[in-house]
């Protein structure tokens, strides 16, 4: 069965976009950190350089992009196991709907702005 609201549809396949995502996510963490330990007493014409090149600039879109997929299927996950009849009662549907749209729309403003922020 296909869910309306998951990301792709299956499970599986959500799980593995998800562990990509982490990856992602985790390499991009190591990276800044790695430069920011090896440029100790940085400047801002530094930071603006390396964050300002096209290689951190691809880089950081992909961050984003896989943040947003990253939460995503992180909250449809929680939404679906916790917030259910058995939970909460008959409201948990309802309840569930508003808070699938108001990650939606949140995960969307905050992806659109990141990629806003960085290019």
């Amino acid at each position: 069965m296909k869910s309306a609201m998951g990301l792709t549809g299956s499970g599986s396949r959500d799980w593995i976009l998800q562990r990509i995502s982490a990856i992602i996510l985790a390499v991009y963490t190591l990276v800044l950190l790695a430069w920011l330990l090896c440029n100790s007493g940085f400047d801002y014409v530094q930071w603006q350089a390396f964050m300002g090149s096209t290689a951190m600039g691809v880089f950081s879109l992909l961050a984003v992009v896989a943040l947003a997929i990253h939460a995503w299927v992180g909250m449809w996950t929680v939404f679906t196991d916790y917030v259910t009849t058995q939970q909460m009662g008959d409201s948990a549907t309802g309840l569930r709907i508003v808070l699938q749209g108001a990650a939606i729309v949140s995960i969307i403003a905050f992806t659109l702005w990141g990629i806003q922020i960085f290019w």
